[in-house]
C-alpha cells in the first residue's frame, strides 16, 4: 500500500468507473454508496445490518460527535470505530453545512466559524485546524476539510468570495492534517452553480494535493437536471486518477446519472430517514407504507433484494408495525432501505464490468417510472 489512500480503476464504461479503493480500515469498492451515521450510528440500525446489508463505509459527522458525547469521550475509548463497533472504514464530514443549517448564531470569520449549539446554546469554534484535528481523535479513515456551504440560490459575487475562503481552508487543512498510511483527506471544490468558479474551485485543490476530491453545495435545492450539469462541468477539472465523491447525493436516478458522469462516492439520509417515516424503496419507485391499500398486501417490500427485510415480511405486516408505531417498522423499512441502496451500487458495478450501464440505467429508470402497481386484496 503505497502512504495514502490507493485507489485503482479496473474497469470503464464511458465515463463510468469501476474502482477499488484501498484503506487501512479495508477495501472499498466504486461506485459505492455509505449509509450515513451522523451520530456514530446509522438509525434504527445494528452495525451487523449495516454490514449484512453490503455496506463497506459509513459516514460520520464531526459538529455532532464534538457537542455529543464530544471528542475526548471517544478518544479515550479508542477512536470512533471501536466506539460504534463498526470493524469497517469511516468517513467524517467537516461539520461545515451542519453549522450553517443547524446552529442557532453563527459568526464567520477568515479564522474559521464561531456558532451556538442546536443542543443547549453553548457557544463554540470550528477551525480548519480543529475539524482536521477532531477526525485525527476519531481515527477518521477518510477526513473532510472545514468549508463553508452557502444556501442556493446565490450570486455568482457571494459564491465567489465564499468558495475563495473555503480554498483558504482547504491549503490550512492541508498542512494540519498529518499523512499515515492507508488514511486520507479529500478535498472540498465549490463555486455554486458557476462553472469557472468550480474550475477555479478544483484547480485551487490541485494544487494543494489530496487523496480524493468531493463535489460540495449540490443537492440543497438546486434540482436534479442543475445538480447533474454542474458535476458534469465538475468533474472535467478533477483528476482522472483520484476518487470522486458527489456530496448528499441522494435519490437513485440521482446516483445513476451522477456515476454515468464519472462519480464514485456517493452519502444521503434518505435511505434511513424515509424508512423511520414509513416509506420504502423498491425497483418500483418508492412507497408509503402506511396506505392502506397495503393493509391487506400479503407481498413482501421488494423480493429481488437479499435481504430479510425485503422479502420475508409481508406489506400488511409492515403496514400494521408503522401504523402501531412499532420501532421494528422503523427497523425493517431501514434495513431494507440501506439493502436496497446497496443492491442498486453493486449493480451498477456488475454493469460497468460488463460495459453495460446504459442498457441497465435505462431498464432501471423504466421501471422505477412505472411505479408501483397498486393490487386488490
Amino acid at each position: 500500500m503505497s502512504e495514502y489512500l490507493n485507489f485503482n480503476i479496473r474497469s470503464r464504461d464511458g465515463n463510468a468507473r469501476l474502482g477499488e479503493l484501498m484503506t487501512v480500515h479495508g477495501k472499498i469498492n466504486t461506485p459505492v454508496f455509505m449509509p450515513v451515521g451522523t451520530l456514530g450510528s446509522v438509525k434504527a440500525m445494528t452495525v451487523d445490518l449495516v454490514e449484512r446489508a453490503g455496506s463497506e463505509i459509513i459516514l460520520a459527522n464531526t459538529y455532532h460527535l464534538m457537542l455529543r458525547p464530544g471528542v475526548g469521550v471517544i478518544e479515550k475509548l479508542k477512536g470512533l470505530r471501536n466506539f460504534m463497533k463498526w470493524d469497517g472504514p469511516i468517513l467524517t464530514d467537516s461539520g461545515g453545512f451542519q453549522v450553517m443549517s443547524l446552529s442557532k448564531l453563527r459568526d464567520l470569520s477568515e479564522e474559521g466559524v464561531l456558532f451556538k449549539s442546536h443542543i443547549d446554546g453553548s457557544k463554540h469554534q470550528l477551525t480548519p485546524e480543529k475539524v482536521i484535528n477532531i477526525q485525527r481523535s476519531l481515527d477518521s479513515t477518510i477526513s473532510m476539510p472545514l468549508d463553508e456551504c452557502p444556501a442556493f440560490p446565490i450570486s455568482k459575487e457571494l459564491a465567489a468570495k465564499s468558495m475563495a475562503l473555503s480554498m483558504r481552508w482547504a491549503k490550512r487543512s492541508r498542512i494540519s492534517y498529518e499523512s499515515r498510511e492507508g488514511y486520507g483527506l479529500f478535498g472540498i471544490t465549490q463555486g455554486g452553480i458557476y462553472n469557472d468558479l468550480r474550475e477555479e474551485s478544483a484547480n485551487a485543490l490541485i494544487d494543494i494535493g489530496f487523496e480524493g476530491y468531493a463535489i460540495g453545495g449540490l443537492a440543497v435545492g438546486e434540482g436534479q437536471s442543475l445538480m447533474l450539469k454542474v458535476t458534469e462541468e465538475s468533474i472535467r477539472f478533477l483528476p482522472q486518477e483520484k476518487p470522486r465523491y458527489l456530496m448528499g447525493v441522494g435519490m437513485p436516478l440521482d446516483i445513476l446519472g451522477a456515476v454515468k458522469r464519472g462519480v464514485d462516492m456517493f452519502d444521503c439520509v434518505l435511505p434511513t430517514r424515509l424508512g423511520r417515516t414509513g416509506k420504502a424503496f423498491t425497483r418500483f419507485g418508492t412507497i408509503n407504507i402506511r396506505n392502506s391499500r397495503h393493509s391487506k398486501d400479503p407481498r413482501p417490500l421488494d423480493e429481488s433484494i437479499d435481504c430479510d427485510a425485503s422479502r420475508n415480511y409481508s406489506r400488511a405486516y409492515l403496514n400494521h408495525l408503522v401504523k402501531s408505531n412499532e420501532i421494528l417498522g422503523s427497523i425493517l423499512l431501514t434495513w431494507h432501505n440501506i439493502s436496497f441502496y446497496q443492491d442498486l451500487m453493486s449493480k451498477i458495478r456488475f454493469a460497468i464490468k460488463d460495459n453495460s450501464l446504459d442498457k441497465f440505467a435505462n431498464k432501471f429508470e423504466e421501471e422505477w417510472n412505472r411505479g408501483d402497481i397498486e393490487e386488490e386484496y
